[in-house]
C-alpha cells in the first residue's frame, strides 16, 4: 500500500532530524579537542606576544586543552580582529588585543567589523603606564614647569610619536587637550629611531614604555617628568603621576581576551574561569612587573563597560588630534 506523499515527507524530515540530533554530541566532541587559537595582532617577540603565550601555557593547564598562539600582525591590530570576528562562536579562536582595539574604533572609519557588537568580551590580562621623558637639558624638571614652558611658547616644542595612532601617541594627544598646550608632533616609523632623535636632542619629548625609557633615565640622558599611571611606579618611585599636575589624566596601554560575538554562556564562563587563573599565577605578575605592568583580570560584564567607555573616550582625543592611520 502506497503512503501519501505527506506522511512520506514527515517521515524523511523525522529521520533527518533524529540523525542530527545523534550527531550533535559527536561535533560537540570534536570541536572540543581541537587547539584553542589565541590570534595576536602583532609580530613575535613584542609585548602583546609574550602576554599571550604566557597566559596561553596556562589556560592549555586550566583546560586540559592544547592552546597555540597564531601571529597576525597588520593594520594596527585590525587584521587579526576581524579574523577573529569571523570566526566561528565556539571557543576554539580567540584574540589577545590591545589598546588600539578601542582607538581604531574611530582611527579608522570602515573597519570591518564594529568593535562594540562583533566580539565577546571574556577577561581584561594586563595594563601597562608610560613615562614622558625629555632631553636631557629640557628647560623644565617637571610637569608644571612643562606646562608653563609650552604655554609661554606655542607651537615651540615637539613630541616624538614612534607611531601614528599608538596608546602612546594618544597619551600625548590626550596631555595636550587636557592642558590646553601647543606642541608639534613629529612623526617615527618606530619606537627605536623616536627615542634615538630625543636622546640626541633633535626632538624635545615623548611618551615611552618603562622597558625603553628607564636604561636612559637611570643614565641621565632623559628626564623623566610624569607617569600615566594614577601613582607612581616602582621603578621610578620619585617620578609623580601626570595626573596630579594635569586633573584626571591617566593614560594605560591594556591587554584583554576577547572571542567571537554570542559565545555560549557555558563555555564563556570555562573562558574567563581559566584567564582569570592564568593572570593570577605568580610567575606572570613578575614577569609583567619587570616591565612596570599590572597583571590584572575582570569579569566578561566589567571588559565590556571599559571597552565602551574607551572607545568613547579615544573618540573624543583622535577628533581633536586629527590622528589618522599610517
Amino acid at each position: 500500500m502506497a503512503f501519501p506523499r505527506r506522511a512520506l515527507m514527515l517521515a524523511a524530515v523525522s529521520a533527518a532530524s533524529a540523525f542530527m540530533a545523534a550527531l550533535a554530541p559527536l561535533s560537540s566532541v570534536h570541536a572540543q579537542g581541537q587547539p584553542i587559537r589565541l590570534v595576536v595582532g602583532a609580530p613575535p617577540g613584542g609585548t602583546t606576544d609574550t602576554v599571550a603565550r604566557n597566559i596561553g601555557a596556562k589556560m592549555a593547564k586550566a583546560l586540559d586543552r592544547n592552546v597555540i598562539v597564531e601571529n597576525r600582525p597588520g593594520a594596527g591590530g585590525n587584521i587579526a580582529a576581524d579574523y577573529v570576528a569571523k570566526s566561528a562562536a565556539d571557543g576554539n579562536t580567540l584574540l589577545v588585543s590591545f589598546t588600539s582595539f578601542s582607538i581604531n574604533a574611530s582611527l579608522y572609519k570602515n573597519l570591518p567589523f564594529d568593535p562594540r557588537k562583533d566580539f565577546t568580551p571574556i577577561s581584561m590580562l594586563a595594563t601597562v603606564p608610560s613615562v614622558l621623558v625629555v632631553r636631557k637639558d629640557f628647560p623644565a624638571n617637571d610637569m608644571a614647569g612643562l606646562i608653563q614652558q609650552a604655554k609661554a611658547h606655542p607651537g615651540k616644542f615637539t613630541m616624538a610619536l614612534g607611531g601614528i595612532g599608538s596608546s602612546l601617541h594618544m597619551a600625548g594627544e590626550r596631555m595636550k587637550m587636557m592642558a590646553g598646550l601647543d606642541i608639534v608632533n613629529v612623526p617615527y616609523k618606530g619606537t627605536t629611531p623616536a627615542i634615538t632623535d630625543v636622546l640626541g636632542g633633535q626632538v624635545d619629548m615623548m611618551f615611552a614604555s618603562t622597558l625603553n625609557a628607564l636604561p636612559h633615565i637611570k643614565a641621565g640622558n632623559l628626564k623623566a617628568l610624569g607617569v600615566t599611571s594614577n601613582k607612581p611606579l616602582a621603578v621610578l618611585p620619585d617620578v609623580p603621576p601626570i595626573g596630579a599636575a594635569i586633573k584626571g589624566f591617566e593614560s594605560n596601554a591594556w591587554f584583554a581576551l576577547f572571542g567571537p560575538a554570542k559565545l555560549p554562556p557555558e563555555t564563556l564562563e570555562k573562558l574567563n574561569a581559566a584567564a582569570r587563573k592564568a593572570v593570577a599565577a605568580p610567575d606572570f605578575q613578575r614577569l609583567l612587573e619587570q616591565e612596570s605592568a599590572q597583571a590584572v583580570s575582570s569579569t566578561p560584564e566589567d571588559l565590556k563597560k571599559f571597552v565602551d567607555e574607551d572607545i568613547d573616550r579615544y573618540a573624543e582625543v583622535v577628533k581633536v588630534s586629527g590622528a589618522k592611520p599610517e
